[in-house]
């Protein structure tokens, strides 16, 4: 593993932080000064300006966001923030991918970058299902458009799953799969065929569900769900 990314996965700074560290000399490696470049192992010995540094296990959660939350570590503007629903020793850990703050549901929370960057590359297309709620009624017609790709903001979306699970006068509940996940995507398909989400909460990433997970609620992910996500 390269020096940068040894120290980035330990916690200490980004990797680009972690560059500048190494290359101003105070990062140190089986005693002796470090290079940029350098690959490291767990049986080598790194400091940075004499303090052991080492890589700790990663941790991996599932949380239900609840509304009114921002899928960030930190905001400028004071908003409650997903990182005050988990522990406040769970160290360096981050979102992967967003929920904007009027939706809700699943989100993992991990230290694992790149487990991350695995999961939100559009590439590897990683399925996600979402439940929508729109006021009113719409037929199974309808969700055509959305299912064989729709323009918005410029470009057409990408073939998605989509049926009626409930329906009456006031409103209709539809689950829908996408494999692409852009800004606030769902809602802008549906604003395409003139309905407005009232509610939009994700359900599924793969066959990862929230399970009787309550709001707000998290727990961590076990040993073959970690695996699934990896496999995906």
């Amino acid at each position: 593993m390269r020096l940068n990314k040894f120290l980035a996965a330990a916690g200490v700074a980004s990797r680009r932080e972690c560059d500048k560290l190494i290359a101003s000399g105070h990062v140190t490696v089986n005693g002796n000064t470090a290079s940029l470049g350098l690959e490291v192992s767990g049986e080598d010995e790194v400091f940075v300006n004499g303090n052991r540094v080492v890589i700790k296990k990663n941790e991996y959660y599932i949380l239900n966001k609840p509304k009114g939350y921002i899928c960030s570590v930190s905001d400028d503007k004071g908003r409650k923030t997903v990182m005050d629903l988990m522990p406040q020793n769970v160290g360096r850990i981050y979102p992967v991918g967003r929920l904007d703050y009027d939706s809700e549901g699943l989100l993992i929370m991990t230290t694992d970058g790149d487990l991350a960057q695995k999961l939100m590359h559009p590439s590897n297309e990683v399925p996600k299902t979402y439940l929508v709620k729109i006021e009113g009624t719409i037929t199974e017609s309808d969700l055509n458009p959305l299912r064989s790709g729709i323009e918005i903001d410029g470009y057409v979306t990408k073939k998605s799953k989509a049926h009626i699970v409930e329906t009456n006068k006031e409103y209709t509940k539809i689950h829908i799969t996408v494999i692409e996940g852009k800004n606030r995507e769902i809602r802008k398909m549906f604003a395409a065929i003139g309905k407005e989400v009232v509610l939009l909460k994700r359900i599924k990433i793969g066959e990862l569900s929230l399970r009787g997970l309550d709001r707000g609620a998290y727990r961590k992910l076990t040993a073959r769900e970690i695996d699934y996500l990896n496999l995906l």
